[in-house]
């Protein structure tokens, strides 16, 4: 079943003021949601709904409304929801003539109709509305030219830089001296990676005198290699990719 459409029937009544007779029409809400559409977006997003005896689904100004709303503000659905029952110009730009006490919607409603909608429609409404607030003054273009990232909380594939890992990274010397043929006396590819597991578990236990001669052990082993590779029987091996 296709959505029951809100229109505006000029409704009055004796206890209780309408909307656009208590808010700033000159607010960019107010601007905004005269300047938009409508009509063409229940055409266009009401094509989605089979007509079949059922539930009518809720407005598309009231959803549509709503999805604006939640990408203008950056809003979460549960912060939707309580924004739209205390301000009164989101209630007037998802088409409610009298201030409502309780929303005619649940917070589940709007992700049913976002995966309804679809990824495209959704970002085409976005883009709809952004240009609509450009040409009315409600946004500025410089509001959109530039964008900035927060990544505090992103993962990074980056470790910290410790001086035991630091020093345990020898290791890629040992695999160049293998690969170019140098030779060493010994990689410590085992003992090293042992050394760095000890000097770990005493750091994490607290017993840092243990974790330091650990450590020692890692600068004694990265010392070793780098001596044999800059030594006089590897002198004449200047190899891209291995440092002299």
């Amino acid at each position: 079943m296709r959505p029951k459409e809100r229109r505006d029937g000029g409704q009055k009544d004796l206890f209780r003021a309408r909307l656009d007779q208590i808010v700033d029409m000159g607010h960019p809400l107010a601007k905004l949601a005269q300047a938009i559409a409508w009509g063409f977006l229940e055409q266009n997003f009401g094509a989605v709904y089979a007509d079949v005896p059922g539930r009518p689904p809720l407005p598309t100004r009231l959803m549509a409304g709503l999805a604006i709303l939640k990408h203008t503000h950056d809003l979460s659905d549960e912060a939707l929801c309580e924004r739209w029952v205390e301000n009164p110009y989101f209630q007037l730009f998802c088409g409610e003539e009298f201030f409502q006490h309780q929303p005619p919607f649940d917070r589940s409603s709007l992700t049913s109709w976002r995966q309804r909608m679809g990824e495209e429609k959704l970002a085409a409404l976005v883009q709809e509305s952004l240009s609509v607030a450009t040409k009315t003054g409600a946004a500025k273009p410089s509001d959109f030219s530039r964008i900035i990232v927060d990544t505090t909380v992103q993962e990074k594939a980056v470790a910290f830089p410790t001086d035991a890992k630091l020093m345990h990274r020898a290791e890629r010397l040992v695999r160049l001296a293998k690969k170019h043929g140098v030779a060493l006396r010994q990689s410590y590819e085992r003992i090293g990676k042992h050394a760095l597991i000890a000097h770990q578990r005493y750091a994490h236990a607290k017993q840092f005198k243990r974790a330091n001669k650990a450590l020692r052990k890692l600068r004694t082993f990265l010392g070793r290699v780098e001596r044999d590779r800059a030594g006089p029987a590897n002198s004449d091996s200047s190899i891209s990719g291995f440092p002299a």
